[in-house]
């Protein structure tokens, strides 16, 4: 049978496979297009799955809201290069992708692979892209949020995209939101706020702050111990700066003794004080949540007034229910 030009040109249209991949297909399968695409992708998956052991660490980060934004998504679509990553089509074919998810408001990555975008499934459509693009492709991510109001931001380049959900619409939330959505792209807060960090990441941060309390209030003994032997702490702060400090003359081996003694003898002798331990302890973790928790993280937009006070100041009962962020290489 004679496969004409535009039998081709349309399978490719179908497919984004390459031409001459296309053309074999339409032979193989008489110019029937259906067996053809089936071909395609039955060859597209078996690409991929060649390619299953590279890494796919480049890609293609976008989000995008409803127009009514109480549903928002942001996808990544994997690939190993920036060169593809950067490529108009790979683009395109993640924001198509994305496009349709919001248009049907698609709940769960699951969902997303088994919908069908021009007659195949997106899993297929995903695994097609190994054979157009030389490169070991996947759906790397896709995450929603619905909820009152939703907004997204989209870093330039496509690699970093939010989503951000209000509690409440109010007067100026574009704005706001919008604000806030860029704030958790430049700031990578852990979660919202306090309340939602697990208790086993509090007793964590808390069993290190205290840890290392002790350790400074011991350091803090032997250096006053080293210095009243007219030793200077920082000679011999390491093993190696002993030797090298040695070397130098600035040290004698007698010093290094008596150092070596100090440090091993000193721990045992400080009397730490559980309370003072404790309360320091707190203020770490405080400053802990200050610095990872969303709400609480000083605003880009509104220094010094924290993420919470600036969307208050909006509307007193608004604030963030929840947020996700994708980034490539995280």
């Amino acid at each position: 049978m004679n496969i004409t030009a535009s039998q081709v040109n349309e399978l490719r249209q179908m497919t984004g496979a390459g031409m001459m991949d296309c053309k074999k297909a339409l032979v193989e399968t008489d110019g029937d297009i259906q067996a053809a695409i089936d071909i395609l992708r039955k060859k597209g998956m078996a690409k991929a799955a060649k390619r299953a052991d590279r890494n796919a660490s480049e890609g293609c980060v976008i989000s995008k809201s409803t127009d009514d934004h109480t549903y928002a998504a942001v996808i990544m679509v994997n690939c190993e290069t920036d060169f593809v990553a950067n490529n108009a089509d790979f683009v395109k074919f993640t924001k198509d992708v994305l496009d349709m998810a919001v248009a049907k408001r698609v709940k769960n990555i699951d969902e997303l692979k088994a919908m069908e975008l021009n007659g195949q499934t997106v899993e297929a459509l995903v695994a097609n892209q190994s054979a157009v693009t030389g490169e070991k492709t996947e759906l790397g991510a896709f995450k929603v949020l619905e909820g009152a109001y939703v907004a997204n931001y989209n870093h330039p380049g496509n690699r970093l995209a939010t989503i951000v959900e209000m509690n409440k619409n109010f007067n100026g939330i574009d704005e706001v939101s919008h604000e806030v959505a860029m704030h958790v792209a430049a700031m990578n807060p852990m979660a919202v706020s306090e309340d939602s960090i697990s208790q086993e990441v509090k007793d964590r941060e808390l069993a290190v702050a205290v840890d290392k309390t002790k350790q400074e209030l011991i350091d803090k003994e032997i250096e006053k111990a080293l210095r009243k032997a007219g030793i200077n702490p920082a000679h011999v702060d390491s093993e190696d700066h002993m030797a090298s400090n040695m070397g130098k003359g600035w040290i004698t081996e007698e010093q290094v003794n008596m150092a070596r003694e100090i440090k091993a003898n000193v721990p045992g002798t400080v009397k730490l004080n559980d309370g003072m331990i404790q309360n320091i302890a707190k203020g770490r973790l405080g400053k802990f949540f200050k610095e990872n928790c969303l709400l609480n993280q000083v605003s880009l937009v509104a220094d010094p007034k924290t993420v919470g006070q600036y969307i208050m100041d909006a509307d007193k009962e608004a604030t963030v229910v929840n947020f996700v962020r994708i980034k490539l290489g995280e």
